[in-house]
């Protein structure tokens, strides 16, 4: 693996290359660099502001290398007149050379400061122009990205960490950015820069030129050879602070653990001794990092006094004058900056060449669950599972073998059965999150790859046994699945999931915020605020995974009261561990070992005498002696 970095501030671009073979150095860039042509379209419609920035960047070049042929003809006027004057009876002899002399430099003077006036408002359009046209790509891209990630199916998000995810459309899309508006601009700005100075210091003189670029190439290879030290050293402090995020990390996420088995001295203590490590590697990139600015100062130097050295002999030759070399010198202080950011533009564009690699991965991704049809119309509840297989994409362990059974519309079935016996695969094909593996699932009789993805979604207050609530207040969270809800309707559905009281009692009722994943509310509050969020949906179909584990046995009558009068006319689902007494079901299907064991009503299963029947008994005796 080859790491590149420009400074110790920038984070490390991995090329997946042999480290001793330039020509694959070579072809791995160039595959890189065909990454960036995804955002040609960008540029295609950002097209009239790109192309009135490199307008603007070569008037703000042109206005620059005018200064130093104002300040040489200042300087040759001077040197001129104050020689005319010593040849014509000294100064003194001519009293108006003081006024004259004065006007003459105040001209110039104006002349430069009218340039430099002309150059920024210039440079301000180009950055108005290009570094906006990149702040605006990289609105798009993190819109487009963001939506992309959306419609892509669950597995996906099984596959890939969130931390990757949020990477992606954070660092990487700020990485492409500095492509987009930095590099562009200063790429455009280098070369309007080299082309213009280039050419004016040739057509003043040739030799003088090629003498005062002498040491830039110099101050190039030795740039490049310091920012290889600085690459090597970055490379190690990088893997160190990953170190060390990811330990305090892991610190901050267990702190109950570390607090309740007395180890804070112990992580404290190697905590310090991984910090001495990167400080130890910080102190030795800084050494190197101190010969940069230093280095660059040297060959500066030297690129001036080459030229005021060969200068004076070409002004005593006759083939320029003396104010040509003040124009060389301020040529080539203006050169230096180019040839010290050329490593940095490439280094930026590597930089987005990886990242726009990572993110075209994602993009390139297509969801396996689509919709092929547009419709809104509502669902009745029939529901038939007919010979319905899965078997989990990645991990290929199979969650369901041969499941059929029907619901019909307002009818309420339960599923019970042991942890990973695969009742939540069946809410999760329910809802669409994955087809299928063999069999098929219908909906009012069509199969459920043939209904609108969305309405399907919409139509199902789906409950999920991993409750979600957003960083909002408790109204927002309750309303999140329906426009325009009053507040009048969410505290009735709150109501109707027996959790008014508890937002009641509140700092701010429903205003409150609830925290990162509702971690202000018990974990029964969370859940029955799910259930709310889902009643408000006024969905056809009710589907609760196990969201009823942290209530109480008064609070679950509650809420099963509901399902049981306010919607006795809706499809309802519940998956649980326990038997609910009151809820009168049509239908209780007991799964063990990914299949149907046991099917019917409450009577009828307890007639059997099977697993139902035996865990009846149990929660029967738990209730008794709680």
């Amino acid at each position: 693996m080859q790491t590149f970095y420009l400074s110790a501030t920038f984070k490390p671009i991995w090329f997946p290359e042999h480290p001793y073979n330039p020509k694959s150095r070579r072809e791995t860039a160039l595959l890189l660099m065909k990454h960036l042509a995804v955002l040609n379209k960008y540029f295609w419609k950002y097209r009239w502001r790109f192309l009135l920035g490199i307008l603007f960047v070569g008037l703000a070049n042109w206005f620059r290398v005018w200064q130093p042929q104002v300040i040489r003809q200042a300087l040759d006027t001077v040197v001129t007149q104050v020689k005319f004057y010593k040849e014509n009876g000294g100064i003194g002899a001519h009293p108006e050379a003081y006024g004259e002399l004065g006007t003459q430099i105040a001209w110039f003077g104006a002349g430069v400061i009218g340039l430099a006036l002309m150059m920024g408002v210039f440079m301000f359009f180009m950055r108005q122009t290009i570094v906006v046209m990149s702040r605006l790509i990289e609105y798009d891209l993190r819109k487009e990205i963001f939506a992309h990630y959306e419609k892509l199916d669950l597995a996906f998000y099984k596959r890939n960490s969130t931390g990757d995810l949020m990477s992606r459309i954070s660092e990487d899309v700020s990485k492409v950015r500095m492509y987009l508006g930095p590099a562009v601009l200063y790429g455009l700005d280098l070369t309007f820069l080299f082309v213009l100075t280039i050419s004016a210091m040739i057509k003043v003189s040739p030799v003088l030129t090629l003498w005062s670029l002498a040491p830039l190439p110099l101050l190039s290879i030795s740039i490049y050879y310091v920012s290889s030290l600085i690459n090597r050293k970055s490379e190690k402090i990088q893997q160190q602070l990953a170190t060390l995020t990811s330990t305090a990390q892991e610190v901050y996420s267990g702190i109950r653990v570390v607090k309740s088995y007395a180890q804070e001295a112990p992580m404290g203590n190697w905590f310090a001794d991984q910090s001495e490590l990167y400080r130890k590697k910080s102190l030795g990139l800084i050494r190197i990092d101190a010969f940069f600015y230093p280095l660059m100062l040297l060959m500066v130097g030297a690129s001036t006094i080459i030229t005021v050295y060969v200068g004076g002999l070409q002004v005593i030759q006759g083939n320029i004058t003396a104010g040509n070399i003040a124009e060389f010198v301020i040529y080539v202080n203006m050169l230096t900056w180019p040839v010290t950011a050329i490593g940095w533009i490439a280094s930026l564009t590597q930089q987005a060449a990886a990242s726009q690699k990572r993110i075209n991965e994602f993009l390139q991704t297509q969801p396996s669950i689509t919709s092929k049809v547009k419709e809104d119309r509502p669902i009745q509840g029939h529901i038939v599972f007919e010979n319905v297989t899965f078997i989990y994409p990645d991990t290929r362990i199979k969650a369901l073998d041969n499941v059929s059974f029907e619901i019909k519309p307002g009818q309420k079935m339960a599923i019970i059965g042991r942890t990973g016996s695969g009742k939540t695969t069946i809410a999760d094909l329910l809802v669409r999150m994955y087809d299928v593996t063999e069999g098929r699932i219908l909906i009012d009789g069509r199969d459920i790859r043939e209904h609108d993805l969305y309405n399907l979604r919409r139509r199902f207050g789906y409950v999920p046994q991993d409750v979600f609530l957003f960083s909002d207040t408790v109204f927002g969270n309750i309303a999140f699945g329906k426009d325009k809800l009053s507040r009048e309707e969410a505290e009735q559905f709150a109501r109707n999931a027996a959790v008014h009281e508890d937002i009641a009692g509140l700092p701010k009722g429903y205003d409150t915020i609830v925290g990162e994943r509702g971690v202000t509310l018990s974990g029964g509050q969370k859940q029955r605020v799910s259930i709310a969020r889902a009643f408000a949906k006024n969905p056809d179909v009710v589907l609760l995974d196990d969201c009823l584990s942290a209530v109480d046995t008064n609070t679950e009558s509650r809420i099963l009261g509901y399902l049981n009068g306010a919607l006795a006319h809706k499809t309802a689902i519940i998956i649980t561990h326990r038997i609910y007494g009151m809820l009168d079901f049509d239908n209780i299907l007991v799964i063990d070992e990914h299949r149907i064991a046991e099917s019917g009503t409450h009577d009828q299963l307890l007639t059997k005498g099977g697993y139902y029947a035996e865990m009846f008994d149990r929660q029967s005796a738990g209730e008794e002696v709680g």
